[in-house]
């Protein structure tokens, strides 16, 4: 079924920095995730979808449609937090039952983390 805004708490950027946590993950499935989609793709299609809806509302209501951006691009920020914090409660939990992770796990999910910090900083 696809995403839609309205199946989740409307959030907005100023709520993000106090629910980064919160929402479902939604991981990105490529040959190399370091380099990948940050978010799955029927996630990404789906935001697509909605920005698609949020432009032609602008017309109409240009208030709301803003206001719809904003949750919009909260949400995909909360989405992508969410998939970093998954990833290294793995990392965790691992951890925590005495099991030694991999140097390549580590160096894999250092990577991804490098990969999102360059892409973050070259917007």
């Amino acid at each position: 079924m696809p995403y839609t805004m309205e199946e989740e708490k409307q959030l907005t950027t100023a709520d993000l920095a106090h629910t980064a946590n919160e929402g479902e993950a939604q991981r990105a499935k490529t040959d190399d995730q370091s380099y990948g989609p940050l978010l799955a793709r029927d996630v990404c299609d789906d935001m697509r979808h909605n920005w698609e809806g949020i432009q032609t509302e602008f017309v109409d209501d240009p208030r709301v449609a803003v206001q719809r951006a904003d949750e919009l691009v909260a949400s995909a920020i909360q989405k992508l937090a969410q998939t970093f914090a998954d990833e290294r409660a793995k990392l965790e939990q691992q951890w925590s039952k005495g099991n030694d992770v991999s140097t390549e796990d580590l160096r894999q999910a250092l990577r991804r983390y490098r990969a999102f910090f360059q892409r973050l900083l070259a917007v």
